[in-house]
């Protein structure tokens, strides 16, 4: 009888919290659903612009599983490669065939020297085997060089986040925030003076982070560590105003947690780390909601594509936009709880 009653004291608990029903019936399958739009297409082949190439070679190269796309001239083929609407530029230069691979994913390089071997062997001539050049990144690339820069906004995203979200919220519960409020501090200065606080700590970590990742692990890094350090100082501010301002529909650290599954787990999915050429166009209109979608771009333009600032103003901006209005939403958040 007594097992009896605990039983049911704990299910009229979970009834009570419709939260914690959510994360246990809905989350998984709103993450399957995510896994099964990701790697339930067929995927893309890779794209290969051709400038000047012979009649022979483009149909043997047309009839691989490369998409082909032919262009007037190299200059043209040349600014798509800039701008990675193409995985590869196949050309004709001195009487012999040249590939130039973005580089930038192994995978998609591969997938290119693949097609290229294919079309080797239907035309058995060793006369148009190319030479390969990179534009970014370099032969033998390992996957962690591609997938690195991504890692380091993840990892300084989630924990920046759980630190701010579970400090925050003790804040909060101990009663610290309502006894601030009862003075006449002002909101934004809160706000302000919190961030203060846990961003010297996320700052330090993004640090440490970057140094060890590119200076003790060896991962590639061509451009300014400067940069790399500003955009992990905009991540984790992102994810410092982010976790402040979902503490205020917490009531415990467990409901903390639960924000894991429906807000760092899309994140993961739509930052870079896999590909997304399969996806529907609707649903990939979702990575631009997606603060680390930014940071990973940003951190793989500086480090495999030696992108200066200009390169990666856009994400900078957008960054920079998602932290304000995360923190103007926590301002407004304080105000609730100034009234109560």
């Amino acid at each position: 009888m007594r097992s009896r009653a605990l039983t049911v004291r704990i299910v009229r608990q979970f009834m009570r919290d419709k939260r914690t029903l959510a994360l246990l019936f809905v989350a998984p399958l709103f993450i399957m659903t995510l896994v099964y739009c990701i790697f339930g297409g067929a995927g893309s082949a890779p794209k290969i612009g051709t400038a000047g190439l012979p009649d022979t070679v483009a149909g043997a190269l047309g009839a691989s599983s490369a998409s082909i796309v032919p262009y007037d001239s190299e200059a043209d083929a040349r600014s798509d490669l800039d701008d990675r609407k193409l995985d590869a530029v196949l050309t004709i230069k001195e009487g012999k065939p040249t590939l130039l691979l973005e580089g930038s994913d192994p995978s998609r390089s591969r997938a290119v020297l693949l097609a290229i071997s294919a079309m080797e062997r239907s035309t058995a001539s060793a006369a148009i085997t190319p030479e390969v050049a990179y534009l970014h990144g370099k032969p033998g690339m390992s996957s962690f060089d591609a997938f690195g820069p991504v890692m380091i906004g993840f990892f300084s995203f989630f924990f920046v986040f759980l630190l701010a979200g579970v400090a925050f919220l003790r804040e909060r519960t101990i009663g610290t925030m309502e006894r601030l409020l009862a003075t006449p501090i002002r909101r934004h200065e809160v706000v302000l003076g919190y961030l203060g606080g846990f961003g010297l700590f996320a700052i330090l970590q993004s640090v440490l982070v970057a140094c060890f990742a590119i200076y003790a692990l060896g991962m590639i890094m061509t451009g300014s560590i400067w940069l790399i350090l500003l955009v992990n100082l905009l991540l984790t501010l992102t994810a410092l105003t982010l976790g402040t301002l979902l503490s205020a529909f917490a009531g415990s650290e467990f409901q903390i947690i639960q924000f894991v599954p429906v807000v760092i787990v899309p994140q993961a999915f739509f930052s870079g780390l896999f590909p997304l050429d399969g996806m529907s166009p609707w649903l990939h209109k979702l990575t631009y909601l997606m603060p680390l979608y930014y940071g990973g771009d940003a951190l793989r333009d500086i480090m495999i594509r030696g992108e200066g600032i200009g390169g990666i103003a856009i994400d900078v901006a957008v960054l920079l936009g998602f932290s304000l209005l995360f923190a103007a939403l926590n301002v407004v958040a304080l105000k609730k709880q100034r009234a109560i």
